[in-house]
């Protein structure tokens, strides 16, 4: 029995470490501030992360999340807690690099050893112009109703037009 039950977990992590492409893009640390001072291990900590869309150029992510320090924190073992912020941005002229769809994954990464992640998703609201993303994490089982939101109003740059997300989607 407990073979079967170790045996599911190996299955589930390797379908886990295989989700899709947006998962390869590593997010550039910006800052951390110390939240809990911890006097032998890491601080716990709320870092800072900026990420460019792989398929929008022009716009950037930034979000703060926690970071566990500690014995726990230090050997990868403490889970993070869903609290993640969010705001993007319009960083220079936009250009669609490819087809976009609703809800498509921009960035994931894991936030526990094997069932949490985070995920940043990107819509397109066609009738204001306007790229919505949204950060949150989810569990295999009961994912968390945690998240933030962020918009981007797609606007002229320099003598650039402004590009209709509408006319990028599938």
């Amino acid at each position: 029995m407990l073979f079967r039950s170790l045996t599911y977990v190996g299955v589930l992590a390797l379908g886990m470490a295989a989700a899709g492409p947006a998962a390869s893009q590593e997010p550039d640390r910006i800052f951390d501030k110390s939240t809990v001072w911890r006097p032998l291990t890491p601080n716990d900590k709320l870092v800072v992360y900026g990420i460019d869309d792989p398929v929008v150029a022009g716009v950037a992510c930034w979000y703060t999340q926690p970071e566990k320090g500690g014995i726990k924190g230090t050997l990868g073992l403490a889970e993070d807690v869903s609290d993640i912020s969010l705001a993007c941005r319009q960083t220079g002229p936009v250009t669609f690099k490819g087809k976009l769809s609703q809800g498509e994954v921009v960035f994931s990464e894991r936030r526990s050893l094997i069932f949490k992640s985070m995920q940043i998703v990107r819509g397109c609201d066609a009738r204001r112009n306007t790229l919505i993303y949204m950060v949150y994490s989810d569990k295999v089982i009961q994912g968390s109703p945690k998240n933030s939101s962020s918009a981007v109003p797609l606007a002229p740059w320099g003598t650039e037009p402004a590009p209709k997300c509408a006319d990028a989607m599938k």
